[in-house]
């Protein structure tokens, strides 16, 4: 029920951001018609807005990994001229555009590989790039992250067991103020199978805890682990995957089938006690209160 209480809140936070958002361009276009009435003019105005609200976007992200298109019965078809096209009933569909597309059509040049447009590398524990064949491992020279080529981003890769265990949870917690909204959120008890239990974590498993560990055992040559925004965390779902968890199995092996909750580092701006997170059954970012133990954890680091 706080989740489905956070969702709302996020969908008006959401909806606010579009009406600020509207209202920067139209106070903009309306400034730019005190000297010119055209509507042309108008037009352009209010697209140089947009172009220029866009171009702050600096990092690139990913495409959905959508390759399917869809007729006005919901069923599967192939994308083309009655599905999907210009002229057909649910036109411009998302599966012909894009990265996706292009890798649907053999044209997308790849630095790794990875499914639909998504383009992965592996990254050995000693920070170099090794082939897509390495398997994961404790060794310096076996895999344990995964670069994304595309949004530059860097990602743990959990285990089975160890301190990056898929199983273990963590409550939400930071003493930076700068970064957690007024609340800290909550030390947390031992839900990380005791990966935490030495001073000075004290089996006190959250999210900072977390953090620290990672970032003491320079994973994949790294001092520099961080929590992902919510924004981050999102450019690794697929939509395209039609099985739980929404995110390439290939890159990410290990992650849970039952806990498909992750943590990011975004305070709900609205209730400064509930924290984002993504939820990879459904590939949605929700909000939930920050002493909540039973969310995962995966680490980024870059760009």
């Amino acid at each position: 029920m706080v989740d489905n209480k956070a969702q709302v809140r996020g969908s008006t936070d959401n909806r606010q951001q579009t009406t600020d958002n509207r209202q920067k361009t139209y106070t903009s276009t309306q400034m730019a018609l005190h000297t010119v009435n055209n509507y042309a003019v108008k037009v352009v105005v209010t697209l140089a807005v947009w172009y220029a609200a866009t171009a702050a976007c600096s990092a690139p992200i990913n495409d959905t990994g959508q390759t399917q298109c869809y007729d006005p019965t919901d069923a599967p078809v192939s994308c083309g001229a009655s599905a999907g096209a210009d002229a057909s009933p649910l036109p411009r569909q998302d599966a012909r555009y894009g990265r996706d597309a292009q890798a649907a059509s053999a044209t997308l040049n790849k630095i790794g590989a990875g499914a639909a447009g998504f383009d992965f590398s592996k990254i050995a524990n000693n920070g170099s790039v090794v082939p897509a064949a390495t398997s994961l491992g404790s060794g310096a020279a076996d895999w344990a992250c995964t670069k994304d080529n595309v949004t530059g981003l860097t990602w743990e890769i959990k285990t089975t067991t160890g301190l990056r265990a898929q199983s273990h949870t963590y409550t939400w917690y930071a003493t930076t103020s700068s970064s957690n909204g007024g609340n800290v959120g909550a030390v947390g008890a031992n839900t990380c199978g005791a990966s935490l239990a030495a001073a000075p974590y004290n089996n006190q498993c959250n999210t900072q805890n977390y953090v620290a560990a990672v970032n003491a055992l320079q994973l994949c040559g790294a001092t520099n682990w961080r929590l992902p925004t919510r924004k981050e965390l999102l450019t690794l779902v697929n939509t395209g995957v039609t099985t739980t968890p929404r995110l390439d199995p290939t890159y990410f092996p290990n992650t849970s089938t039952t806990n498909w909750w992750v943590w990011t580092s975004s305070t709900h701006a609205q209730s400064p006690s509930d924290a984002w997170y993504v939820d990879f059954s459904d590939g949605n970012a929700y909000a939930s209160p920050k002493s909540t133990n039973g969310y995962a954890v995966r680490l980024v680091h870059g760009p």
